[in-house]
């Protein structure tokens, strides 16, 4: 989660890292790239743990919708419950802003094919 961090900040950040705890790890900033403190590191945790819960939202939802595309072609009608599922699902990322609303999703139920 520290290089997620530090990318966070500085997208072009080289640099290495040994240890996984912000507070005794070594950081070690490599071809001129503007060392960032600690503090400042350890503030974006809140947002790369909420990039990496709806990024986990996001795959999951990505799978439910994938196992029922079949049922989407123009070669098939799509019943209006179903219709209703996979929108839910395009939906279900709207108005999330924290890592604890990411976990608290309500998905819905795959209605009967």
């Amino acid at each position: 989660m520290i290089i997620e961090a530090i990318l966070k900040i500085n997208p072009n950040a080289q640099v290495s890292i040994v240890g996984s705890d912000i507070n005794t790890c070594e950081i070690t900033w490599h071809n001129g790239t503007t060392p960032i403190s600690k503090a400042d590191i350890q503030a974006q945790f809140p947002a790369v743990e909420f990039d990496m819960a709806m990024a986990d939202l996001s795959a999951k939802r990505n799978n439910l919708l994938k196992d029922t595309d079949h049922l989407a072609l123009s070669d098939q009608t799509l019943s209006d419950d179903m219709r209703t599922y996979r929108q839910s699902l395009r939906d279900i990322t709207n108005g999330l802003t924290t890592v604890e609303d990411v976990n608290s999703v309500t998905w819905p139920t795959k209605p009967g094919a």
